[in-house]
């Protein structure tokens, strides 16, 4: 029985990994027809929707975790996985089972029309809110995949939108500017649903108020509408729109998860004051303490320390760079890095190899990976000692190798080659 079920949980991972064999199709036609012949399930449950360039996992982390301390049935739906497919649906913070995965797919199967077929995101995404309408969501927390206006998760009906900031990346679908990329990203703001924003340049926050204006939606901007601040002993102040917390702890490491947190709590206040609900300050405090999300400066080992980030682009990698010069203690930094081609590849090196001893370059088995050789390369102006390992596992033994007990390995540049590490290290497929 146990083998029959594997046998069809993999004949469905892999039907739905075919999916990106097509080209990615920017648009809400094909998704909104699927979602209407199961019945519109993106209708029962309340939403908070989620886009930025950086950010988005952490805040709606910091969101579910607060929530549930709240007493409120929450579901998660983020993206990419790390490791199992599973890890895109939550509910309360727990995994989808992949018994109900393979239920959920099936139904969405079911409803396909074979003249529409979707795109692996969209049908994902409605194997999401099929599942958070079947598991009776209160309140689910969306993240976008890519952009906003055009993307998938962008029929859902939210009672507070996030936009965590806007920089550039994925210019090949959203643009070649800033304010191109900001204009998408405003496209998931709804009449009259707040925004909470941590976008700080002038050219973007004026899209979004101009935006916000349109469509009768109040804005709230992070360092003008509420604050927070780092304090030396690790916790951090906030000032809100109406509630204050004068020490809090955040269970993700990193200066940057400060601003996640304060995107965070402001967004409850905005539901608080739909009275959608009365905010709690110990389920705060539990649920900001309590977060965890994987791969974001994520401690594998000690001595020598081991650090897994995504750092994925140059916000990224700004982020990972001050937590490596003001978080952690070292003598000497080695990095393994795979980075996918597209990504701004000198952007991302010119921001951490400066601070490293070594730099092992490795390829994780996804198509879009760049060559380690290319990367190397492009290394050549910011690091003398650079190695080509495409091997993941090999690289990572080889640092370890370079590494003393008080040094820091870091491994980073992509998601996906997170997610390889973590099954390398022991961490189940199903």
């Amino acid at each position: 029985m146990r083998d029959a079920f594997l046998s069809d949980y993999k004949g469905s991972i892999d039907y739905l990994y075919g999916l990106q064999n097509h080209a990615i199709k920017l648009g809400l036609n094909r998704t909104e027809n699927l979602l209407a012949r199961l019945g519109d399930p993106h209708r029962r449950f309340k939403c908070i929707h989620i886009a930025g360039t950086n950010g988005k996992g952490s805040t709606a982390a910091m969101l579910s975790s607060m929530l549930k301390e709240h007493g409120v049935r929450v579901g998660l739906y983020t993206s990419p996985h790390l490791v199992r497919f599973s890890e895109r649906f939550r509910v309360n913070d727990r995994e989808a089972e992949s018994e109900r995965v393979l239920a959920v797919f099936e139904r969405i199967r079911e409803c396909l029309d074979e003249g529409e077929p979707p795109t692996f995101f969209e049908m994902v995404t409605a194997m999401a809110m099929q599942y958070f309408a079947e598991e009776k969501v209160e309140l689910a927390i969306v993240e976008t995949g890519m952009g906003g206006r055009l993307d998938a998760t962008n029929l859902v009906n939210p009672s507070v939108c996030v936009i965590t900031n806007v920089s550039f990346d994925h210019q090949e679908y959203l643009g070649n500017t800033l304010g191109a990329i900001a204009h998408e990203k405003a496209g998931i703001i709804k009449d009259g649903v707040p925004l909470v924003t941590g976008a700080r340049q002038a050219l973007v926050q004026g899209i979004l108020k101009a935006t916000c204006l349109r469509r009768n939606s109040v804005l709230y901007r992070f360092g003008t509408d509420f604050k927070a601040r780092r304090k030396a002993d690790g916790t951090f102040q906030y000032h809100g729109l109406r509630r204050n917390w004068p020490s809090l702890g955040v269970g993700l490491p990193g200066e940057h998860q400060v601003g996640n947190a304060a995107l965070a709590l402001a967004s409850l206040e905005a539901l608080e004051k739909q009275d959608l609900l009365t905010i709690s300050p110990d389920a705060v405090e539990r649920g900001l303490a309590g977060v965890r999300w994987p791969a974001r400066l994520e401690v594998l080992q000690e001595h020598p320390l081991i650090l897994l980030d995504g750092a994925h682009n140059p916000q990224g990698a700004d982020s990972l760079r001050d937590a490596l010069e003001n978080c952690f203690s070292y003598k000497h930094l080695h990095l393994v890095m795979g980075v996918m081609a597209d990504k701004d590849i000198k952007g991302i090196f010119r921001r951490l190899l400066p601070l490293a001893e070594t730099a092992i370059f490795t390829k994780p088995r996804y198509s879009r990976a760049a060559d380690p050789d290319d990367l190397r390369r492009l290394a050549r102006p910011f690091i003398k000692r650079h190695y080509v390992i495409p091997d993941v596992a090999a690289a990572i033994r080889q640092a370890r190798l370079f590494a003393q007990p008080d040094d820091l390995i870091c491994i980073a540049g992509s998601l996906y080659l997170a997610g390889e590490v973590k099954e390398l290290l022991g961490e189940p497929l199903i």
